[in-house]
């Protein structure tokens, strides 16, 4: 097969493309570049231009033509524009989902069929067994969460090599093949935000005043915060509240009004729901809707039992930190079903 491999740089993606060229495939390697301005150093994100050269690097130590193609238009509107929009409407948005259904399984996945190619090969950690979508072995790295965006079609021209592998195998892999990224260490944070600062970079691009902090049981005013966009349901680290609550217990944010710029926090029973609705449903194979699955709402958190209705998702139990704007995952055992917005919990 014709194989795009999509090299980011790191070491993931550059055993998986060693594994592509070594199965028998005609394979070519593609650096995305997503940011209109690369910056230098040893970034966490995946946007600079070591990244550039270490995916380089790694093709030819292969043997494999690269090449690098601009998605940096497409990134703008269709992951930076939403995550601005999300977090301006008050929800709590997860880019790189949102990446991995705009660019690298939709305008990349296009471009290389357009251009030939069968099937476009990443470095997530993820299976696909007997056409369908399923987690990876590794529980410590499984990438499956946020690749339940993919449709039907998506799935089956792609190609995730490392899905049977530990971290420490790919590891070892890529220094007994020479590939210089065998020690690099992992991305972290938002790829736009090398820094980490997420809400500095929204008050960059949306501005933003101060505004209250709500007790959301008593209406009491406890403090102030710099601006609510950027705040999300379930955080409790950068309130600086100096008034303790009256039972001692931690305050959470359990509610974020951007119009009135009024952020709400409470006790931690506050942040419990028996459900939510969703939308944007995408399925990874026939939709499901009505049944007993597993759901997931954070790319390292645990699957618990619910039931779809619909766009319905009722918990037999309570679910902490649920917040509108996070994706939800649904899953059949270790078999990714599809996914939802959240946009409201009960």
């Amino acid at each position: 097969m014709r194989v795009v491999a999509a090299l980011s740089g790191g070491v993931d993606s550059a055993v998986a493309a060693a594994r592509l060229v070594a199965a028998g495939h005609e394979v070519t390697g593609v650096h995305l570049a997503l940011a209109e301005k690369r910056y230098a150093g040893g970034g966490r994100g995946c946007c600079t231009l070591e990244d550039v050269h270490d995916a380089r690097r790694a093709a030819d130590v292969l043997g494999i033509p690269f090449y690098v193609w601009d998605f940096a238009a497409e990134f703008q509107e269709t992951v930076l524009d939403d995550f601005l929009a999300e977090y301006q409407a008050g929800r709590t948005p997860n880019p790189c989902v949102s990446c991995n259904q705009h660019i690298k399984f939709a305008a990349v996945l296009d471009r290389a069929q357009a251009l030939g190619f069968d099937a476009v090969g990443t470095g997530h950690y993820a299976r696909i067994i007997d056409g369908q979508l399923h987690r990876g072995v590794d529980p410590l790295k499984d990438q499956s969460y946020v690749l339940g965006v993919l449709d039907a079609a998506q799935v089956a021209a792609s190609m995730f090599p490392l899905g049977d592998s530990h971290k420490s195998q790919v590891r070892q892999e890529a220094a007994d093949r020479g590939l210089l990224v065998a020690d690099k260490p992992d991305s972290h944070d938002i790829c736009f935000i090398p820094d980490g600062d997420t809400r500095g970079f929204l008050r960059s691009r949306l501005g933003g005043q101060d505004g209250p902090i709500v007790d959301a049981e008593s209406g009491e005013t406890l403090g102030r915060h710099p601006g609510a966009v950027g705040f999300t349901i379930g955080q409790r680290r950068g309130l600086n509240l100096r008034q303790p609550a009256e039972d001692g217990q931690p305050r959470y944010i359990v509610d974020v009004d951007v119009p009135s710029n009024t952020v709400f926090v409470g006790p931690p029973v506050r942040l419990r729901v028996t459900g939510f609705d969703v939308d944007r449903q995408r399925w990874t194979g026939q939709p499901v809707v009505c049944g007993d699955v597993e759901v997931q709402i954070r790319a390292h958190g645990e699957p618990v039992a619910a039931h779809l209705d619909g766009v319905t998702v009722n918990l037999p139990g309570q679910l902490s930190g649920v917040a509108p704007g996070q994706i939800a995952v649904f899953y059949d055992d270790t078999r990714v079903l599809g996914s939802g917005r959240i946009v409201r919990t009960v």
